[in-house]
């Protein structure tokens, strides 16, 4: 008999939402995460700052309650804990402290959240370029801040991370934007529905408002990014603009074109998953509730589809109410109220992303850059290799991995898997057609030695 009555694989906000629902229905709840402390990538170490870090907002300080409602008696929380296999039963893998651990209960919630998307040129993986999402970690995990940075790319999370250095006192360089009048034209049909939204629309604009009243330079419809390392470790960072080509040096430069679903867990456990053309990435199929079709398995949050913090938050919760439904704990009208809350909240948190999705949608020059561009950053495998790769023959993502071994490093393809399907589906025009790559366990690196000492009778219960 297992131990607890659900496992939580991730301590962001859908993970944190759902542990506390569960709990307060009675609920036994297992919670892991591989960082030190919960909050996922949005709260990064939201616990201990607080508020004290005015620069990253109130929204930022607000997820504080999250990381507060997991003090309960019925909640367990293991942290430092990678997960690298999810097993029929359903069991997860786990290890911490380079020791491996099994545990079992009725159902496992994935809530891993999601990952910047990949954003290559030519010279992105010099040191000095980093994206903005990792800047911002570091600037919640440590308080290190970016000077002197220029920000380069697309999405919401350029303009919050560009007020959050101007708040800090470190303002950016430069803001260079590849998103173009025609993509927020096309993107206005979508604003009746986004005003469902229009907190975080409003948001948005005073994020606009306050880069333009620091006097940062913006430049919008860039393309052809390219970086060159140059005296003093700086970063001389071209891109051409309006039929000119403009050069800006900087010692930090921060690229970003959105983020995607964290799907290596969800497709490693069997999950089936479908093409999202508007967001051009592959998630997880889950009913309303977050269930898939591997029985006992939900999956909430960004790792479901992109929606932001609220509909991560919404959706766990929402996952939470039908494992207590499922477990007899509530009878099916119990479950529609309890949720009511909740699908509102994601419906309208949700509102805006058609119109965002719009505006912001990466240009096709990150999903199949040109032949000189390292796309594999493990192997060090160029655009050009793939490309002849496929000339060879390689039809799919198994192939190039096999012949090219992309996706081979530590990373096991989550740097490059989008650029290598963006390069085959330029190729067959049509990404949907293309399988995701297959991920196999261990979903993280662990070491040998930790892998040969796991025996049968050395499984642990939770």
């Amino acid at each position: 008999m297992s131990e607890v009555d659900l496992i939580i694989v991730g301590a962001g906000p859908a993970g944190m939402s759902a542990a506390a629902t569960a709990a307060h229905g009675g609920l036994r709840v297992l919670l892991l995460d591989e960082q030190p402390r919960a909050g996922g990538q949005i709260f990064r170490n939201v616990g201990e700052n607080r508020a004290t870090r005015g620069w990253l907002g109130k929204d930022y300080a607000s997820g504080a309650r999250f990381v507060d409602a997991l003090a309960h008696p019925q909640i367990a929380t293991q942290f430092g804990a990678t997960v690298w296999r999810i097993e029929p039963g359903p069991r997860v893998v786990w290890s911490q402290d380079g020791v491996s651990h099994v545990s079992d209960a009725p159902h496992v919630l994935l809530a891993g959240g999601a990952q910047e998307r990949p954003v290559p040129f030519p010279g992105w993986t010099l040191p000095g370029v980093m994206t903005a999402g990792a800047a911002q970690i570091l600037m919640k995990s440590s308080g290190m801040l970016p000077k002197d940075a220029v920000l380069a790319g697309s999405g919401p999370l350029l303009y919050l991370v560009a007020a959050q250095m101007i708040d800090a006192g470190c303002p950016p360089k430069a803001l260079v934007e590849t998103q173009t009048l025609g993509m927020m034209a096309k993107a206005l049909q979508h604003l009746p529905r986004a005003v469902f939204g229009l907190p975080t629309l409003l948001k948005g604009l005073g994020l606009i408002r306050k880069i333009r009243a620091a006097g940062v330079p913006r430049f919008t419809g860039a393309t052809q990014f390219e970086a060159r390392a140059v005296d003093n470790a700086d970063i001389a960072f071209s891109f051409s603009h309006k039929g000119r080509r403009h050069s800006l040096t900087s010692p930090l430069l921060l690229t970003h074109q959105g983020v995607i679903p964290s799907t290596h867990m969800s497709r490693a456990a069997g999950i089936k998953h479908v093409w999202n053309a508007t967001q051009q990435a592959f998630e997880p199929v889950t009913d309303a509730w977050g269930a898939t079709n591997v029985p006992g398995l939900h999956v909430a949050g960004d790792g479901a589809g992109i929606g932001g913090a609220e509909t991560a938050a919404a959706s766990g919760k929402l996952a939470a109410i039908n494992v207590l439904h499922e477990l007899g704990r509530i009878s099916a009208d119990q479950r529609g109220q309890r949720a009511a809350a909740a699908k509102g909240a994601k419906f309208r948190s949700r509102a805006i992303r058609p119109f965002l999705d719009a505006a912001y949608a990466p240009p096709a020059e990150f999903f199949a850059p040109n032949d000189a561009t390292i796309v594999c950053r493990c192997e060090e495998i160029t655009a050009g290799a793939i490309r002849q790769g496929i000339a060879e023959g390689a039809s799919g993502p198994r192939q190039v991995k096999t012949s090219l071994r992309t996706g081979m490093g530590p990373c096991q393809g989550r740097m490059c898997d989008a650029t290598v399907r963006g390069i085959l589906s330029a190729v067959t025009g049509n990404a949907a057609d293309i399988a995701p790559p297959r991920a196999r366990s261990p979903i993280k690196p662990i070491m040998l030695g930790e892998l040969a000492a796991m025996a049968p009778d050395q499984e642990e219960m939770a």
